[in-house]
C-alpha cells in the first residue's frame, strides 16, 4: 500500500470539524501542531501589539487511493479556494512509513474495498 501525507493548515477555530470533515471521509489519526500565519500583508498592531492568526496544522497519513477524497472534502468544505484565506492543503508521497496501528490499516483496506 502507498502511503502519502496530507497537511492541512487550517483556523485555529475550525480545528475539530476540519478532523471530523476528514474522518468522515476516511482519514484516521492526525497530528496536530499549532503555530502562527504570517502572510504578505502586514498585520494590524492594535496599541503595540501584533494581531495574528493562530492555525492548526494536521497532518494525516492516508493510503494514496483514499487521500484524494479526504483533500477534496477539506478543500470543498473550507472554500480552499475561495478569495479569504481560509487555509491551505496538501499531499506529499511518503516513500516509508513504520508505526502505523494495525487498526488503522484494516480500516484504510474495508475503505478503499469500498470505493472500488
Amino acid at each position: 500500500m502507498q502511503f502519502v501525507a496530507l497537511v492541512a493548515t487550517i483556523q485555529d477555530k475550525n480545528e475539530e470539524e476540519a478532523i471530523r470533515i476528514a474522518k468522515e471521509a476516511g482519514a484516521g489519526s492526525v497530528t496536530i501542531l499549532h503555530g502562527k500565519n504570517i502572510g504578505l500583508e502586514e498585520k494590524k498592531v492594535f496599541f503595540g501589539l501584533t494581531l495574528e492568526e493562530n492555525v492548526s496544522v494536521l497532518m494525516f497519513i492516508l493510503p494514496r487511493r483514499l487521500s484524494m477524497k479526504v483533500l477534496k472534502s477539506i478543500r470543498e468544505h473550507f472554500d480552499l479556494d475561495g478569495s479569504e484565506s481560509n487555509g491551505f492543503a496538501f499531499t506529499m508521497p511518503l516513500s516509508h512509513v513504520v508505526g502505523l496501528d494495525k487498526a488503522e490499516l484494516h480500516k484504510f483496506e474495508s475503505n478503499i474495498k469500498t470505493m472500488i
